[in-house]
């Protein structure tokens, strides 16, 4: 709130849109100066000097000498979102500036999605929602496609991040049997680590949580699309990078696998894209972090960090330079 001793004063440089900020933080950033868009170089350009502490969003530019000459007095960068690989650079780093980020806030939702995703293709949801739209009638089990429980189901999840480990415990939990390839994760009690070509062709479902780094470009091409089992599914609430997307388009055409999909190579997905027409995918419009509590989380998140920051005290959601080579 205004005047309060823990807010933000006019030091503090918000660069993220009108409604979504309004989300984040109702009115608790007290006197920070907005900037609406956070693509637009000239305006941050223009309102950098001054500034102590840089709250940001998505689509910021690049962080580079020019910027930062700008700004001297600049400590500490605060995102709103997860990864600050595509805008934070060494010399960030090099010139004593904090980074930090929300991205635990997000990992909870995106994981609930997951387990939606993971539930609906077992049960074959989306197949029966597309057929009855298309006129047909499915009555008896017969005329159905196989369906499965979620309990003793192997699922596979490739990728330990946060948001692997949050869907990893609402899939246990619901009595799944797990296996994680992920080359930082050594496995645990209940939890085996095995290679990426055992988990795809061993598991039911296939949950993609990995990061977006080069050697995870196109993790999933036509060879490992076709370890997977017939009737298997696919998850991906991650990355597009992690998919050959056109790999996995032939994949579906032929009906013989399923998938569950909130991210793509382009977005808006294209109205005219293959994925729109096949009765064996499930879309969303790379929305599964977007809930209330999820940005609220976001921004209390955010504003501890600042009041952190302020008060001399470790950052709880610290970025280093050593993070930053295997973020996302």
């Amino acid at each position: 709130m205004p005047g309060s001793p823990d807010a933000p004063d006019p030091r503090t440089l918000v660069c993220v849109p009108p409604d979504l900020r309004a989300r984040l933080f109702g009115r608790e950033l007290g006197e920070a100066r907005p900037l609406d868009d956070p693509a637009d170089r000239a305006a941050l350009a223009e309102a950098l000097p001054g500034t102590e502490i840089l709250v940001t969003g998505w689509g910021m530019p690049v962080l580079d000498t020019a910027l930062l000459d700008l700004a001297p007095g600049l400590r500490l960068v605060a995102h709103i979102g997860a990864s600050v690989k595509f805008f934070v650079t060494d010399e960030v780093f090099a010139r004593g500036i904090r980074v930090t980020q929300a991205g635990q806030a997000m990992a909870r939702p995106v994981a609930e999605v997951a387990l939606a995703f993971t539930l609906s293709l077992l049960h074959r949801i989306h197949r029966f929602d597309h057929a009855l739209r298309g006129g047909a009638d499915w009555h008896t089990a017969e005329q159905a496609p196989p369906r499965h429980e979620i309990l003793g189901c192997r699922v596979g999840v490739v990728g330990a991040s946060r948001t692997g480990r949050a869907y990893l415990e609402l899939v246990r939990a619901l009595g799944a049997e797990t296996v994680v390839s992920d080359p930082h994760f050594a496995g645990e009690p209940g939890v085996p680590a095995v290679p990426l070509d055992e988990l795809l062709a061993t598991s039911r479902i296939v949950a993609l949580h990995a990061p977006v780094l080069p050697e995870t470009r196109h993790l999933l091409g036509a060879r490992e699309l076709a370890l997977m089992p017939d009737g298997a599914g696919l998850v991906n609430t991650a990355r597009s990078w992690l998919v050959d997307e056109e790999a996995l388009l032939a994949e579906l055409r032929t009906g013989r696998i399923d998938a569950a999909i909130d991210v793509f190579d382009a977005e808006p997905l294209p109205a005219d894209h293959g994925f729109r027409t096949l009765p064996n995918v499930l879309l969303t419009p790379h929305q599964a972090a977007g809930t209330v509590e999820a940005r609220r989380r976001q921004g209390t998140l955010v504003l501890d960090e600042i009041r952190r920051h302020r008060a001399g005290l470790p950052l709880h959601h610290e970025v280093t330079p050593e993070m930053l080579e295997r973020m996302g």
